[in-house]
């Protein structure tokens, strides 16, 4: 039996509580963020919008917006973080689904989305020329980065528990990571 791709209709038909999503026609709707790793990624955002978006105390020059929906081709992914640099979208756009791949992500990685973000999503981001993509997974206080090239992902580097980091795109800065977990048992 083959199944319809799913539709925007499906997406808007979720419950409230699920973040929904369309990768490759399929639809998957998951539990948002337990609060410890929604605050990872909060305190990420605060860490890079700061310098990186705002300019204070560092080189400005992005955009960032935490869980916007991406309409990439036909799929709808929702990042937990992600940011464009102002010379490609100087102002940000009136609009609930974005369909300028952003120029980095960050995704954190829950029981719940593990898989998905890493065997799905990942292409999908490659293939819509996102630059960079960083995962992290607060309950192993680790940071991946990943560098877009030739069409697929290239690990930077894996970094862990207090580590400083100068990490691609953001390296001007160091950022510790201990502050992103700082809230997870």
């Amino acid at each position: 039996m083959t199944r319809k791709p799913a539709t925007y209709a499906d997406l808007e038909a979720l419950p409230p509580n699920l973040v929904g999503e369309i990768v490759n026609g399929e639809l998957f709707a998951t539990p948002p963020l337990a609060a410890p790793l929604a605050s990872a990624a909060m305190h990420l955002l605060g860490e890079l919008h700061h310098p990186f978006g705002r300019g204070r105390g560092g080189p400005g020059g992005w955009l960032f917006l935490p869980k916007p929906e991406l309409h990439l081709g036909k799929d709808v992914l929702v990042p937990d973080v992600a940011g464009w640099r102002r010379e490609r979208m100087p102002k940000m756009p009136d609009v609930v689904g974005f369909t300028m791949a952003p120029d980095w992500l960050c995704e954190v990685l829950s029981p719940s989305t593990f898989r998905l973000d890493r065997a799905r999503k990942l292409p999908i981001y490659a293939r819509e020329g996102v630059k960079h993509v960083w995962l992290v997974d607060p309950r192993e206080h680790m940071l991946e980065v990943f560098r877009l090239e030739g069409g697929h992902y290239l690990l930077l580097g894996a970094y862990g528990d207090s580590e400083i980091v100068h990490a691609e795109p953001f390296e001007a800065l160091p950022l510790e990571l201990k502050v992103l977990w700082e809230d997870v048992e």
